[in-house]
């Protein structure tokens, strides 16, 4: 009985430090925007606060969407290890008595 290898997507380190370059630099110059906006500090200070409440609510949903596909993984390794299991115990020559 041989166990299909699960695919593992690493990032390479490139990736990974292009997404943090983006991040930073998208919620830098979004905040640069903010403060240098001719408007009064309260229409500032709000903007700013969308800006907050949009990056928290951004990480939320990815760890959500993280975390529900690892349970779905998760699940079907389980499924493939009960059908493994009943294949392994199923004999058909075993007389059905």
């Amino acid at each position: 009985m041989s166990k299909m290898p699960e695919a593992m997507q690493i990032h390479s380190s490139a990736w990974v430090a292009q997404t943090w370059i983006a991040f930073v630099a998208a919620v830098g110059v979004t905040t640069l925007g903010i403060w240098f906006l001719p408007v009064d500090v309260w229409v500032k200070a709000f903007m700013g606060m969308g800006l907050l409440f949009t990056v928290g609510s951004t990480f939320s949903l990815s760890k959500t969407l993280r975390d529900v596909h690892e349970s779905e993984s998760i699940r079907k390794r389980i499924d493939e290890a009960r059908v493994n299991r009943i294949i392994a115990e199923h004999d058909p020559l075993k007389p059905a008595f």
